[in-house]
């Protein structure tokens, strides 16, 4: 993306930071990488009420249930008019925010090979540069780690790791995400990792639309201009998964911004996703043969010795079409005295990488999945994670029981 004269000057001043849920328009929007979404562990998301969500049909597809569709035209919403184009409407009154009205009917074949390649533009808007809020606790920024390319096929060295496409009201837009367990469907996992901020927009916000995960995007890293004429199977081989329920901590919801850190020690979110075409007869962890195991009480850093960080970053010098990671020690960083301490490593990665899942050796020696690309300078070349405690398992546990019989 060309960056104006101004952008230019803020840049090499070291005074940009990066939002990693990026719009695919040239219109200015936040910058910062940030948090989670709409509801932690005790706030109401329906329960284990099969009519409280959005549920799968006997062919796979998500359907709405009626006390939901009710409440939806309450706020003047017709599904059958969403799926023709209504969801366009970004009018604030139909901007849905709370948890128990998450709603992502499918609409086939919105993801196509020209809007997948498109939603990748990185805009700007200047923050501040120091968002450390605990020096005593922060430690010393981490030297830049350049990123590396992810070897090809991603499906061979990462099949965990996808492309999380949505809509928001500046357009289509791009984070990072992982396939992870599911305890209640063992081996049969459809439950997708990624930031909060990337699937609801905060304190100002609701939750983004039509949501969707495309395991080992572009799985063969094909140039750009190869990708101009590759087909969606090229792109998407193993499917594009919709978001079925998605459900992050109160936290996001009630602090999280787009600027200033806000929110960020909890911008987590867990996705339940189902295929587009309907029900295949696997699940997405059957799908693409792996999921990741993921750790909570989240050891101290004296206790790691190197964390990769996984993502699609999409703003200069990336272009947002194929996978890189980063592997470095981690440090600490405190935004704010009264929240958890995150973590953070040295990384070149850029806008787009947010969600993307940070490994490290588990408990049993196996990787695990430890955290989320959720914060990171343009300039300083470090990225930032929360470290999952209570609040994220409490997300991951409800999710995973919500569909425990299903």
């Amino acid at each position: 993306m060309r960056l104006s004269r101004p952008a230019l000057a803020a840049r090499r001043r070291g005074v940009r930071r990066r939002r990693f849920s990026l719009p695919a328009v040239t219109a200015v929007t936040a910058v910062l990488a940030l948090t989670a979404t709409a509801c932690g562990p005790e706030e109401d998301a329906g329960g284990d009420k099969p009519n409280a969500a959005a549920t799968q049909a006997s062919d796979g597809k998500i359907t709405i249930p009626d006390d939901l569709k009710e409440r939806l035209k309450d706020r003047g919403i017709d599904l059958d008019r969403w799926r023709n184009g209504e969801w366009k409407n970004w009018d604030k009154e139909k901007w849905l925010r709370e948890a128990r009205d998450f709603v992502n009917p499918v609409i086939e074949d919105l993801w196509d090979p020209d809007r997948m390649r498109d939603a990748d533009k990185a805009p700007e808007r200047p923050v501040e540069n120091d968002i450390s809020g605990d020096a005593g606790v922060t430690d010393p920024k981490p030297a830049p780690v350049r990123a590396v390319a992810v070897g090809t096929p991603y499906h061979s060295s990462a099949a965990e790791s996808g492309k999380l496409f949505f809509d928001g009201p500046e357009g289509s837009m791009v984070c990072s995400a992982t396939v992870v367990k599911d305890p209640a469907h063992p081996g049969k996992s459809n439950l997708v990792w990624t930031a909060g901020h990337c699937v609801h927009a905060g304190k100002k916000g609701g939750w983004y639309r039509n949501i969707a995960f495309v395991p080992s995007y572009n799985n063969e890293g094909l140039p750009t201009a190869e990708l101009k004429k590759a087909t969606r199977e090229q792109m998407a081989p193993y499917g594009v998964w919709w978001g079925q329920w998605a459900q992050t901590s109160d936290q996001w919801i009630s602090q999280g911004s787009s600027v200033g850190g806000q929110g960020a020690p909890y911008d987590f979110a867990v996705l339940r996703v189902t295929p587009e075409k309907g029900a295949t007869g696997k699940s997405l962890e059957e799908t693409v043969g792996s999921a990741l195991p993921v750790e909570f009480d989240a050891p101290a850093v004296s206790k790691i010795g190197t964390m990769t960080a996984t993502g699609f970053p999409a703003a200069p010098p990336y272009d947002g079409q194929k996978a890189f990671r980063c592997e470095d020690e981690p440090g600490r960083l405190s935004l704010a005295a009264q929240d958890p301490t995150m973590y953070r490593i040295g990384c070149t990665m850029t806008g787009g990488a947010s969600g993307g899942g940070w490994v490290a050796t588990g408990r049993d020696g196996e990787p695990a999945l430890v955290s989320n690309t959720s914060i990171g300078p343009v300039t300083a070349g470090w990225l930032a994670g929360p470290r999952f405690g209570k609040e994220a398992e409490g997300v991951y546990e409800a999710v995973s029981k919500k569909y425990a019989g299903r």
